[in-house]
């Protein structure tokens, strides 16, 4: 089983990495792309800067990545790719790619996934306005926001 994770300054070549989930045995691969919208808590977005303290990052991505075997009881290829630096609206800031035998695994694993870095992983996003202000923005569960 295959895990890589990655933190890049570069854009995110998805086919890059989706050629790399070669794994006959699996029938399923779940994809997340997450990307940078221009709207966000009633304010007009032109941008997102994103810092990590890697060296924990990379632990706790490990260590994600073990508990989402363990949620689906199942074998997972996973591959975690995040973005650092500045942004513009539309750029893609994360993506997450579990692939496993069966579409179940996929989708919890993957979903697990991105739940967890949202809450745990030291990676920060300061969010830029068209009003020329900036924000820190707080990681938070799946529809609690506007």
């Amino acid at each position: 089983m295959q895990t890589l994770i990655e933190f890049c300054d570069h854009p995110i070549e998805t086919s890059h990495y989706l050629a790399q989930t070669v794994n006959y045995e699996f029938g399923a691969l779940d994809l997340f792309i997450g990307k940078v919208r221009n709207f966000n808590q009633n304010r007009d977005v032109m941008g997102v800067h994103y810092e990590a303290f890697i060296p924990l990052a990379q632990k706790i991505l490990e260590e994600l990545c073990v508990q989402a075997k363990k949620e689906t009881n199942s074998d997972l290829d996973i591959i975690i790719i995040h973005r650092l630096g500045y942004l513009n609206v539309g750029e893609i800031s994360i993506l997450i790619a579990v692939g496993s035998k069966h579409r179940n695994e996929a989708f919890v694993g993957c979903r697990y996934l991105i739940e967890q870095i949202k809450h745990q992983v030291p990676i920060w996003k300061q969010e830029h306005y068209t009003d020329g202000k900036s924000e820190w923005v707080k990681g938070h569960v799946l529809c609690q926001h506007e």
